[in-house]
């Protein structure tokens, strides 16, 4: 039973094949002791950078690249993830232990990384089907998922030697500028103009901030649950968002996918995450639970809460765009600009509220 419940990567996609003779090749040479043929299985998840699996008689593998034709910069920079992660290893053991990098694209045609697969479950928008969860067990899945942000968010990243990994002082502004120019220059005409959720945010800027490190992806679909024991988290996944910032910030962004039971019709389609069965705590709670254990006022959250959205909004506008100019043919993509009007509508009621 345990191993139908165990996250399983399937068939590569057509296109995504990976060059099998020069990657054994450089695997041997730099991470070694690997016996027995490679399998090669890809996951389904994750749009930005492709994720295999690779399989032999003695140990299994998770490579990362991006997709093809894109700079390695930016949002695809695989070096700056597997640095990341292997300085913050030491200091926060849920990070998968880093094997190794190369930036030969002669290999695969792109820079690439490997590291440890961690075998347990991911809960997607579905925990697996034959894992039957008890509200109490999804009440302690809730306390432990946000204690291990909180450890997280306190992780002394100057100790660490990770002062590097972003600017710091000023996150705030430069993100809430940064996704106003980005939803701007992604708007099409069938979606708001978001004008006065704008003003909202750069009106009521905190005037305080904290620098940690943050996630920025944190998710239950980006962690890896002991199958023995879902109460024990044995990683935290997709580092490629990670950096100094804010860390309200960091929970408004996983507030925004956070889809509660009582949520309406909109709000449910939207879910990628099981937080909606009985149990799961709400939104509200999840800003109590956090802000009494970090000893922070909740009712400062409105800023956060409508931040976390319109940067949703906003992602979801910049693939509808794509889609709109015909830079992509995802059937899935056609109606997303209904959504980014449903996010703003949420972000409107914050604002009254």
């Amino acid at each position: 039973m345990t191993n139908k419940l165990i996250d399983t990567a399937g068939k590569v996609r057509p296109g995504e094949e990976l060059d099998i003779a020069p990657l054994r090749a450089w695997l041997d040479e730099n991470v070694g002791d690997i016996e027995g043929d490679m399998r090669v299985t890809q996951y389904s998840g994750g749009a930005s950078n492709w994720t295999y699996c690779l399989e032999f008689d003695n140990c299994a593998m998770i490579l990362r690249r991006p997709p093809k034709g894109t700079k390695a910069k930016g949002a695809h920079d695989m070096g700056r993830e597997y640095r990341l992660q292997k300085a913050l290893k030491p200091v926060y053991d849920k990070v998968p232990k880093m094997l190794g990098y190369t930036d030969d694209e002669s290999i695969l045609g792109a820079e690439f990384y490997v590291m440890e697969k961690l075998s347990g479950i991911i809960p997607r928008k579905h925990f697996p089907r034959g894992l039957e969860i008890s509200p109490q067990q999804a009440r302690t899945l809730c306390e432990v998922a946000l204690d291990e942000l909180i450890k997280l968010h306190n992780v002394d990243y100057k100790a660490a030697s990770l002062d590097h990994i972003g600017k710091g002082e000023g996150y705030t502004q430069r993100q809430i500028s940064g996704w106003i120019s980005r939803y701007t220059k992604a708007k099409t005409w069938n979606v708001p103009s978001a004008k006065k959720v704008m003003r909202w945010l750069e009106n009521n800027l905190p005037a305080k901030e904290t620098i940690c490190i943050t996630h920025n992806d944190y998710r239950f679909d980006n962690l890896v649950l002991d199958s023995k024991d879902i109460s024990n988290i044995i990683g935290v996944l997709d580092w490629e968002l990670a950096t100094l910032g804010d860390p309200l910030m960091d929970l408004g962004n996983s507030l925004a996918y956070w889809v509660q039971e009582d949520d309406d019709f909109m709000a449910r389609k939207t879910q990628r995450q099981p937080t909606n069965i009985p149990g799961m705590m709400t939104r509200q709670e999840v800003i109590d639970y956090y802000c009494e254990k970090q000893n922070l006022a909740a009712e400062d959250f409105d800023f956060y809460e409508v931040y976390g959205l319109f940067r949703l909004a906003a992602i979801v506008q910049q693939i509808y765009y794509r889609y709109h100019h015909k830079q992509t043919r995802n059937p899935a993509y056609k109606n997303l600009w209904i959504f980014v009007h449903y996010l703003l509508y949420r972000c409107k009621k914050i604002i009254k509220r």
